[in-house]
């Protein structure tokens, strides 16, 4: 037994050994791994339209965007929080392969490929981006009032931009587009304000070794 043992430490300690999956940043009592941001990059850089980029400022990058998930995952577990359906997610991977890759399969298999990324995995992560914006204006939509005068002040304030993009549509036909835009601004900012003072309630430590 004791040479079995002697026998994995030296193959441990050999060159090309498997690293195991280091932490690399604890969030409260849970943790982010290094797999977890590895996993995290080629998902928002595919999603985003950007070149794979895996350095050291990529990776706080992803790590940030994953203290703030977990701040919201649970946010999310102690609420009644309606989530969303597993269709809804797979309608939203058929329009991202119609606009995106002509409706062809295989054009975003192939795209997928290129960022170590299965269906599957995309899926996932659709499911979960859904989770957050439907939590988002759950939460952050209550008490959320425009009134007329705001309306009527983003309308003046915005007068020529809005003149070129819609020359045809006057204050009247243009009301409920600049309601809807600054409702959705009043929840940003909520939600924003909401998940800085969390992050500042919650334990967050980096481990800096997983960011060289």
């Amino acid at each position: 037994m004791r040479c079995a043992i002697l026998v994995l430490i030296l193959f441990c300690a050999l060159p090309g050994a498997v690293v195991l999956d280091r932490i690399a940043v604890v969030v409260g009592k849970r943790v982010v791994k290094e797999s977890d941001i590895e996993r995290d990059l080629p998902l928002t850089e595919f999603l985003n339209g950007q070149p794979l980029d895996l350095s050291p400022a990529a990776k706080r990058q992803a790590a940030e965007r994953l203290i703030d998930q977990e701040v919201i995952r649970q946010e999310i577990a102690t609420g009644n929080y309606q989530r969303p359906a597993d269709t809804d997610a797979s309608e939203l991977l058929d329009r991202l392969r119609r606009d995106r890759f002509g409706g062809t399969d295989s054009r975003l298999r192939e795209a997928l490929a290129r960022y170590g990324l299965t269906e599957a995995g995309l899926h996932k992560e659709l499911l979960w981006q859904l989770t957050v914006l439907r939590f988002i204006d759950q939460r952050f939509r209550l008490g959320v009032l425009i009134t007329d005068e705001d309306v009527r002040t983003y309308y003046e304030q915005h007068a020529a931009q809005l003149r070129r993009q819609y020359p045809n549509d006057n204050f009247d036909a243009l009301a409920s587009k600049i309601k809807s835009t600054l409702e959705g601004e009043r929840i940003n900012q909520n939600f924003n304000e909401w998940l800085a003072e969390a992050r500042k309630n919650i334990r967050i430590e980096y481990k800096q070794e997983a960011f060289q």
